[in-house]
């Protein structure tokens, strides 16, 4: 028996840029990689993540405190976008965004695909309990909260 669109999933029939707003937010899997202060080496391009998160970043929940208004509050934000997402280089390889984007498909533990938005947390697969607001440390010692999250068991 052949699947038809109908019974594939909304992320496998459609491209990005035909998402609905409600499909679009539902992709995220929360686990809050994008909140983190990343350092771009001028020279090289290479992005080093650390463990320093957005002032507005909910380290209990994994999510922006105040994600409607995130814009007004630190103007740096990104708002993701489909266009956004082939300039976006600091983007984990395990964002669902990039990875549709990709090509690839959603892992077991995301919440679309296993129904439990928990999951990624009980599998150590986000960044809760891992961070640090990044407003709580000392100017200029960013350098000293670099991590490897690609290399950590996530």
């Amino acid at each position: 028996m052949t699947k038809t669109d109908k019974d594939q999933p909304f992320w496998k029939t459609k491209s990005l840029e035909q998402l609905s707003h409600e499909e679009w937010e539902s992709l995220c899997d929360g686990c809050g990689k994008c909140c983190l202060l990343k350092l771009e080496d001028e020279d090289s391009g290479e992005i080093a993540y650390t463990k320093l998160h957005c002032k507005l970043f909910d380290a209990s929940t994994c999510r922006c405190a105040d994600y409607d208004n995130r814009k007004a509050k630190v103007p740096e934000c990104v708002s993701l976008t489909p266009s956004k997402i082939p300039d976006l280089k600091w983007m984990p390889s395990t964002c669902s965004y990039r990875m549709i984007w990709e090509g690839k498909d959603l892992p077991e533990w995301h919440h679309l695909i296993s129904g439990d938005r928990g999951l990624i947390h009980k599998l150590g697969k986000s960044v809760l309990g891992k961070t640090v607001a990044e407003d709580t440390v000392f100017e200029g010692t960013e350098f000293d909260w670099i991590v490897d999250w690609e290399d950590m068991e996530f």
